[in-house]
């Protein structure tokens, strides 16, 4: 082997590894919906799968074998077939495992395939530089090769190729091009010409089998992978939106981001399978909504409501995924938000997004927080984010947000501010006294109308009995607490004393406990 051949090899094997990679993580986070430790175990399973196949390379190569040795060209050419091979497998196996138990047997694979990618370098140094004394700077070369490869990797396939295609497609694209990669090898090996045609006819016949089959061995990967145990397969998934940013699909009204439950497309109080009234009792601590900041639009149900809420000046949306935007504009109930006159629509990260406006300042921020639990909440949920938003408020300024019950987050909130009020597993928490107001509230939802259309008609005895019963939820704070109802700050600060604090360093709603709830 060529030092040109090696580095070329090794930059490609650096580039199908990174990508797989990429891949197998966008699984792993889906299966797991999100859970922090998946990476982990997952890149665990990568490095020890690594090691292992360099190891192997290692026995296979005491023999002695010249570097030169062009007859070693075939079985690296066989280790970078099967390593491509097993990577294109990983997904359509962890997705049927899923079905039959626990994923995480499924990191086996991931180990097998990193083993074949993790052979493929130490094989191409070992045959590609010569046993002499520039053998320190080829052995440079091959490596800095393998390390461009490795970054254009994870660029190409994260940013491009997982941007435009399918994560199916995606695996087909590399599962050719690795293919690609063992036929180039294998026909620069001594062979006949009658073998090496028989060869690259027989590589070409497999990449294209491979395509062909990709749709059935991809078939509900993602409602396998979501559905586990209970999975059918006449209960796909209504849509599936896929982007670089990750993956959204949607059920029976009710929308998921990567895995985990994200909403449901619902504005009305008459059918509330999505418990937005929470959003409607923003008005019974607020007489108007002013300026407003909404950190996350998933169905785009919330930012709905809070469109049309008595007051409104302006209303800006932060949003990290666009896919989302794409998602709602195929939805009577919700897409008028997006040509709403006083909304605007930023995709960003919310926090750099904040970090990068500090002139900004707003009467209301409102946060529907995704799970506590999952990877990354942390900076949406810790003292040190907190305090940024508290900074962005206006005098009498409230932040509203969902804590998805973690007590970690509600005694973070009142690390913050200096009063609040829990509605259900919301909080509610300003630097000014806050308190709910039934009064405020009736004749805040009796003039509340979503597009021309009253959100209580109350001239019909159920929309009568509706108000009712939220007017009786919000007479709760006035009670000892109760999990579905309001509770002050006074009561929480005493309940929730030996309770931690989320900050950015300990990310203690990530990591305690390490599983979501049962």
């Amino acid at each position: 082997m060529s030092l040109a051949l090696a580095m070329w090899v090794a930059a490609l094997a650096g580039f199908l590894s990174l990508s797989y990679e990429i891949l197998w993580y966008r699984a792993y986070a889906f299966v797991s919906e999100g859970s922090p430790a998946a990476f982990g175990l997952m890149l665990g399973a990568f490095l020890l799968g690594i090691a292992a196949g360099s190891l192997a390379s290692w026995l296979w190569c005491r023999d002695g074998a010249a570097s030169g040795d062009r007859t070693r060209l075939p079985p690296i050419a066989a280790f970078v077939l099967c390593a491509n091979l097993a990577s294109f497998a990983v997904i359509p196996a962890l997705a049927r495992i899923a079905v039959v138990a626990n994923w995480r047997w499924s990191l086996v694979l991931v180990g097998v395939a990193a083993g074949l990618m993790g052979a493929t370098l130490p094989l191409v140094s070992h045959f590609g530089i010569s046993p002499d004394a520039r053998a320190g700077s080829r052995l440079s070369y091959i490596y800095g090769a393998n390390i461009v490869g490795s970054t254009c990797g994870s660029l190409l396939t994260g940013t491009v190729l997982l941007n435009g295609l399918s994560l199916a497609r995606t695996a087909n694209v590399l599962a050719v091009l690795g293919l690609a990669l063992a036929t180039a090898v294998l026909l620069l090996s001594p062979m006949g010409r009658l073998a090496r045609g028989l060869a690259g006819i027989g590589l070409l016949g497999l990449s294209t089998g491979v395509t062909l089959a990709t749709p059935a061995i991809h078939s509900q990967v993602y409602e396998r992978m979501f559905d586990k145990a209970e999975y059918t397969a006449d209960h796909p998934f209504a849509e599936i939106l896929e982007n670089r940013h990750g993956v959204i699909t949607v059920r029976d009204g009710k929308v998921y981001g990567g895995g985990a439950y994200d909403g449901a497309f619902n504005t009305g109080l008459d059918d509330d399978k999505n418990s937005v009234y929470r959003t409607y009792l923003i008005a019974s601590m607020r007489p108007a909504a002013g300026k407003v900041l909404m950190i996350g639009l998933a169905s785009g149900s919330w930012a709905q409501v809070l469109a049309h809420m008595p007051g409104l000046d302006k209303m800006t949306v932060v949003e990290i995924n666009p896919g989302y935007l794409d998602l709602i504009r195929g939805r009577p109930e919700v897409r008028g938000v997006l040509s709403h006159p006083k909304v605007e629509v930023v995709i960003d990260d919310g926090r750099r997004w904040l970090a990068r406006h500090p002139q900004e300042k707003f009467d209301l921020v409102v946060m529907n927080t995704t799970w506590h639990y999952r990877a990354h909440i942390t900076n949406l949920l810790s003292r040190e984010f907190l305090q940024m938003i508290r900074a962005s408020l206006r005098p009498g300024g409230m932040l509203y947000f969902n804590t998805t019950g973690s007590l970690e987050a509600m005694k973070t909130s009142l690390a913050v501010f200096a009063h609040g009020v829990r509605v259900f597993n919301f909080m509610a928490v300003s630097d000014s006294p806050l308190w709910p107001d039934g009064a405020r509230f009736r004749e805040a939802i009796t003039g509340w109308q979503i597009e021309g259309k009253p959100v209580l008609d109350l001239s019909l005895p159920a929309h009568r009995a509706r108000l009712d019963s939220l007017l009786g939820l919000i007479d709760t704070v006035n009670h000892p607490p109760v999990t579905l109802g309001l509770e002050g700050s006074d009561s929480l600060r005493v309940r929730l004393a030996s309770t931690a604090v989320i900050t950015d360093d300990n990310m203690y709603s990530e990591w305690f406990p390490l599983e979501p709830p049962p």
